[in-house]
């Protein structure tokens, strides 16, 4: 009976096993854990992205759009991109919902399905890009989808294209917290946002001469684009249009419109007669305005110039970034306008030189705030602003404008300051040097390294150079080979500091023409402030001052080792500050300066009048008894320092954001803001890990054993197995001795 039974129970055994398994994987899909082992925990989620989708209160919708079976690198972002919308999911189940589309194309042409989803995707906004693949050898091109819409309620925000794991999740958190903003700022607007398009009917009988057809119809599609989005805009938006040719008294009210004026000559081979006209549109909230140019000049070798009008397709996308602004979507951050500073930008339009340019530092920040110019002789600091941006005064602040820095920092303003310490100047050498041009620098005097300094910072009036900068490689022409450019220090991994959060995986950067900043330790114990010490050069690092010449064919580091030593470039002050104005009387505000009145020249008969003086300005009433005009102590504050204006220019801050210099400074700007989590979650994705440097003995160690190293190791394994082998024999022999 038993041998009978031996079959059945190796059926019953395999039907158990097969049992447990199946429960196993059952019990997997409601009881898992995943384990993160990535030093900076890249492919989990950060404590403010989990907060951020755990509490959610309206359902939250991601649609992907992404084609399949892309190459590398491209399969692995879509793969990361399926992970990090899992994790936000697993945060929210009930709120955070996410689809993928499938925009693939089948082998004989697209199917229904996904050309239905390729239509939905570029109505979202989603463009197809064009990527390389390589295929048997052959370098071919492909068009891709690779990008995503999130839906909250009717708002409507996009990434549209996603070509890197880079900064993913910094995005997607930035996308969704943006989207609560927007929802809030719609709904508690006290009237509706008016989109006026202005074009002169003049302009239709020139049109087709500028190769701009059916331009009849071009208000009327933009009507139908901005009635569309609506639904989007919880029905804040409102359309209207301005012909100036029919009803020019409507202009008035618009402000200026230069910049969107035209005029063109008599076409006598067409019949049209000289005119000008108008064409562009306006976006209008309350007294603020937006100007959206509709018209384009684009000038092209022998063909001439050539008249292009913006794109409906582009204009939803103008429209949405355009009221953003206008409604103060994000949170202010002001910035100091005047005194010779550098201008922020306005989405990045041209601001003139490269070198003066802070076009992509402006772009970077309106994407997470609103920027907001502040004159100091005219207005004060507003209260709501959290944190002030000074880039680089070239000329002195009056003290009413110090005041008002000081009692801003006084009411908890964080102040962000990139200031130069030395400025260059130019002089003409004489007839004898052939009127060349001889650059010097002096140093830089606004009244603002007098107010730091009592703060406890003094800025020094040279410039840190270091034998550990960057290196630019010379041509062949000029010998090959590199050339080092000692003012541009690289700073190590060592010399950053790592007790913030937010700075702990900026491994490397670049500080470009930056002076040395040291600490009044006196100033800093007597008002109880805390002293992070962010960066420094290296030990071989030493200062150029006086006589400052900057071609690096010129400069040669001290024969001396005493003037080396590692120098302090940036610090982040935080606590009580005392008032810079303390026992000081309150600075009056500077008069408005009067045109002068034009004095005509000696000889024509009439007698030079004398301009009238300027009224005597009212002196200030005493303030009330018990209340004084100056706040001495702050609220818990801080101040950034560098001395290097160069640190947010184009030349060191990256498009896309992700570069160690631009994380670095954005990094700083958020943290003042009150948003360090957001700090911490942008720079924890970062590529630059460069190995630590070691010794000149170090490196001959390592060579010596990689080269000597693995035949030593095979002769000691042979004798070893020589060993064994021959104890082994003698073992044998005396077993039969």
């Amino acid at each position: 009976m038993n041998a009978k039974a031996q079959p059945y129970a190796k059926y019953i055994k395999f039907a158990v096993y097969a049992l447990i398994v199946v429960l196993v994987n059952l019990a997997g899909l409601t009881l898992f854990f995943r384990a993160d082992l990535t030093k900076n925990k890249v492919y989990s989620l950060s404590p403010v992205s989990e907060e951020m989708a755990a509490t959610l209160t309206e359902p939250l919708t991601i649609k992907v759009f992404f084609t399949k079976d892309l190459p590398a690198p491209h399969n692995t972002t879509e793969l990361y991109l399926r992970d990090l919308l899992n994790e936000y999911a697993l945060q929210n189940k009930s709120k955070f919902k996410v689809r993928f589309y499938n925009v693939s194309a089948e082998t004989e042409g697209l199917n229904d399905a996904a050309r239905e989803n390729q239509q939905m995707a570029r109505e979202y906004g989603i463009q197809p890009v064009q990527i390389q693949i390589v295929e048997k050898d052959e370098l071919k091109f492909k068009q891709a989808y690779m990008g995503l819409v999130l839906i909250h309620g009717d708002i409507v925000e996009r990434i549209p294209t996603i070509t890197s794991t880079d900064g993913l999740e910094y995005k997607l958190t930035t996308a969704i917290q943006k989207l609560n903003h927007k929802v809030s700022a719609l709904l508690a607007l006290e009237q509706k946002v008016r989109v006026t398009v202005v074009l002169s009917s003049s302009f239709f009988k020139v049109a087709p001469m500028l190769g701009l057809k059916e331009l009849d119809k071009y208000p009327d599609r933009i009507k139908a684009v901005v009635e569309g989005m609506k639904a989007k805009t919880y029905d804040r938006l409102e359309y209207q249009y301005i012909d100036p040719t029919v009803t020019p008294d409507k202009i008035q009210t618009l402000g200026n419109l230069d910049a969107m004026q035209y005029s063109w000559p008599d076409i006598a081979q067409a019949h049209i007669a000289a005119g000008e006209g108008i064409i562009g549109m306006l976006m209008r909230y309350k007294d603020q305005i937006r100007e959206i140019p509709l018209m384009r000049v684009v000038r092209i070798p022998i063909f001439g110039d050539q008249y292009q009008l913006t794109p409906i397709e582009q204009i939803e996308e103008l429209v949405g970034t355009n009221l953003d602004r206008l409604i103060n979507i994000n949170e202010e951050i002001g910035y100091l306008a005047g005194f010779g500073t550098l201008s922020m930008g306005d989405g990045g339009m041209p601001l003139g030189s490269q070198e003066e340019a802070l076009n992509r530092f402006g772009e970077l920040l309106s994407q997470s705030y609103a920027l907001k110019a502040v004159n100091l002789n005219e207005t004060p600091v507003p209260e709501g602003i959290k944190t002030l941006i000074v880039a680089r005064p070239t000329e002195p602040l009056s003290d009413y404008a110090l005041f008002q820095l000081d009692q801003a920092l006084m009411r908890g303003t964080n102040l962000a300051l990139f200031v130069d310490a030395l400025q260059e100047q130019q002089q003409n050498q004489g007839l004898m040097m052939g009127n060349q041009q001889m650059r010097f620098h002096v140093p830089l005097k606004t009244g603002l390294e007098k107010m730091l300094a009592h703060y406890g910072v003094r800025i020094k009036e040279s410039f840190v150079m270091d034998e550990n900068c960057y290196r630019e490689q010379k041509q062949a022409q000029q010998g090959g080979g590199d050339q080092p450019i000692y003012f541009i220090p690289r700073i190590e991994n060592a010399n950053i500091s790592k007790e913030l959060d937010y700075l702990e995986n900026i491994k490397g950067m670049y500080a470009f023409l930056v002076s040395p900043l040291e600490l009044d330790d006196k100033r800093i114990d007597e008002q109880k402030l805390t002293a992070h010490k962010l960066f420094s050069s290296s030990k071989r690092s030493w200062e150029m001052r006086d006589r400052i010449i900057l071609n690096p064919m010129f400069i040669q580091p001290p024969a001396s080792d005493a003037e080396m030593a590692s120098r302090p470039l940036a610090y982040l002050l935080e606590g009580e500050f005392g008032s810079y104005f303390k026992g000081k009387p309150m600075p009056e505000k500077p008069a408005e300066p009067k045109p002068e009145e034009a004095v005509p020249p000696a000889g024509d008969g009439q007698t030079p009048t004398t301009p009238t003086p300027a009224p005597t300005a009212t002196p200030t009433p005493a303030p009330l008894k018990g209340q004084s005009p100056v706040l001495e102590k702050s609220a818990p504050a801080k101040i950034f320092v560098i001395a290097s204006a160069k640190m947010i220019g184009d030349q060191l801050m990256d498009e896309q954001g992700q570069g160690p210099n631009t994380v670095f400074v954005l990094n700083m700007i958020d943290a003042l803001n009150g948003r360090e989590a957001v700090a911490a979650m942008r720079g924890k994705a970062q590529r630059l890990n460069p190995l630590q440097p070691i010794g000149g003995g170090t490196k001959a160690l390592i060579k010596a054993a990689n080269i000597a190293g693995l035949p030593i190791v095979v002769v000691l394994f042979g004798l070893l197995v020589w060993w064994r082998r021959h104890a082994r024999t003698k073992k044998i022999q005396a077993l039969f001795q």
